[in-house]
Formats: C-alpha cells, structure tokens, sequence
C-alpha cells in the first residue's frame, strides 16, 4: 500500500468511526466504556502560501497526513482525529468578509473597527467576495481530493456577538443597551451571513468529514455545529437571553443535530438560557469558563455535554471525580488512559 493510499485506508476509516462512534454515544447518553473520553487530535500542515496557492496547500496538507500523521488515528486510548483545517485570516476571516480593514501584525490577525453607522450593515455578495471564494476553492479542493479518511475543519466563522464587537468594539454593547432594535438590524445581518457560509461549505464539503473550526480539538460527531461564544463574557444574562439567544441557535440549528458553544471566559451567568437552548448539545470550556466546571455540570441539561480543557483551577483528576466521568470529553494531551471512577 503506498502513502497515498492510508487516505482512504479503509481500516483508518473504520478506526475513526469507531471512535466517532464512542463519542455519538457520549451525546446520546448511552456511553458505557470503562474509561473517560479523551480527544487529543493533530493537524496537518501545507508549506505553499495559502493565500496565493490555497489549492497547493491543501495538496500538501493532504501529503503530510499520508505521510506523517495518518497512523496515528491507531490508538486505544484517546480519540486522535487528523483534520485539515484551511483558516484565512484567523477569527477575523468574517469580518473582512463584512468590510473590515483587516491586517497582520506582530505574528497575529487584526482589524480596525467599521466606520459605519451601527445599523447600516449590510449583506455581503459572497460569489464576489475574494476572501470567502478562497476559503471555497480549498474547501472544494479537498472535497475533489477524494480522501476520505482525514477530517476537514472550517475557517473561523465564530458567532454574531463576537462578530459585532469585532466591527463595532464596545459601541454595539451600548447600542444593544440604548438602541436594541437598532443593534438588532446589524446582529440579524451578521447571523444571516455566517449561516449562508456554513451552507455553502455543507453544500461542498462530505457531512461525514465536516467539523466546525478546531476540528481537532472541538471534534463533534458528524451533523454538529459549533460557534463562538467568547464575548458573552461582556454581557449579562438577561441581555444575552433577549438580543443574542436565539440568534445562536438559529445559527446552531443549521446543522441537523444542533452543536457546541465554545468559552473561554466567565459565562456562568448564561447557565439557565444555555440549559434552555434546545439546539446546544455541548459546551468547551477552557480557562476561567474550565474553573466554572461545578457550575456548568450541575446547571446544564442531562443531556448536554461538556468538553473541558483542563487548568490550575480545574484539573482532570479534580473533573472525572466531580463528573464521575459523566457527559465528560477531557481535551488534553494525556498519554495514559483515565479510568473512570468505580
């Protein structure tokens, strides 16, 4: 068998299903191993510039998996999924879409925020827009690759708050607060950008391969989608439950079984309207939102899951005993298996 051919090896294939497996089960609440779940994937790398070649790149992409990380999907203690992820302009990909001045600085994407009224917003022409046509041609080039055993992550296509504050900076959480219909125009805009492009991919990419961005460290069964929820760390509850909620899950529901916010922040204050949310299946916390783990446990639904990122303040050892290894997906680089508890 050449490298190429560990792309379709259908003996990895049925490894990662068998794993995608497990993880269904998880969700389903019918999860009965002996052990906590643990995701720890890799992602290949392209060396052409993917901003001029983004078909090269994938092609590489695509030649590191044959050739250094295909095999490493063998592992019986923790899920390692191998993903491609094609990421244009980090989590500001979006908001150049939208017009944003976005540029790169001291090793990382930036924008400068929209001179524009908040309210004037409008929908962008994606068969014309140069950045989203990119990020098409490397997610069709993979699709017309035929590999059908590595994962395929998307560019960051995040949330509508996170989205607005991008554009607006703080200006759109005082326009929510003085002028809410006004906001609402803008957020409603964003929301239905960010669902035409999760369309467009799901129309190109193969459903089974598909996972939002960070496909290896968010990895969900096939048919979830995922947003994300940083800056709901800078609102309230009551004004996340009125202006944003049902925004997100509009953008949830695109996908057929619903999907995952991720945080990263202090968010403990959304607890009851993420419980509410019948389209959110799962949460990752990391950071200070990962300390909050007794809070989410204990106030989310039996049926949504929690993906942890350990931290100081919330370690593995301190989560299997809390969860008892329950709705638990532990993120981390762990080389042992973790028992659960008896």
């Amino acid at each position: 068998m050449t490298q190429n051919h560990l792309l379709n090896d259908p003996e990895l294939i049925a490894e990662r299903d068998r794993w995608f497996g497990r993880l269904q089960s998880l969700f389903d609440g019918t999860y009965r191993e002996k052990r906590v779940f643990v995701l720890d994937g890799v992602l290949a790398r392209g060396k052409s510039d993917p901003y001029a070649e983004p078909e090269r790149w994938i092609d590489e992409c695509l030649e590191d998996i044959a050739e250094n990380k295909a095999q490493l999907i063998r592992n019986d203690r923790k899920f390692v999924p191998v993903c491609v992820e094609y990421g244009p302009y980090g989590v500001h990909y979006i908001d150049k879409i939208l017009g944003a001045d976005v540029f790169f600085q001291d090793g990382q994407w930036y924008n400068r925020y929209l001179t524009t009224p908040i309210g004037e917003l409008r929908e962008p022409d994606l068969d014309s827009d140069e950045t989203f046509q990119l990020s098409l041609r490397a997610a069709k080039r993979f699709a017309d690759s035929g590999a059908s055993f590595p994962l395929y992550g998307l560019p960051t296509i995040a949330s509508t708050l996170n989205i607005a504050v991008n554009l607006y900076g703080q200006e759109i959480l005082v326009e929510m607060l003085t002028d809410p219909d006004n906001a609402r125009r803008d957020l409603e805009t964003i929301n239905r950008t960010l669902i035409r492009i999760h369309k467009a991919f799901r129309a190109v990419l193969p459903p089974e391969q598909l996972q939002p961005v960070i496909s290896w460290g968010r990895t969900q069964p096939p048919g979830y989608g995922q947003l994300c929820g940083c800056t709901t760390q800078l609102i309230s509850g009551e004004l996340y439950r009125d202006m944003i909620a049902d925004l997100d899950e509009d953008l949830l529901n695109v996908y057929e079984n619903g999907g995952m916010i991720h945080l990263c922040g202090s968010h403990a204050q959304h607890i009851d309207c993420f419980r509410s949310m019948k389209s959110l299946k799962a949460l990752q916390l990391n950071d200070r939102a990962a300390a909050d783990l007794p809070l989410y446990f204990e106030g989310l639904r039996e049926d949504q899951i929690i993906y942890l990122c350990p931290c100081e303040e919330m370690t593995v050892e301190q989560a299997v005993k809390l969860t008892g290894g329950r709705r638990l997906v532990i993120n981390a680089a762990i080389s042992g298996e973790i028992a659960m508890p008896e």
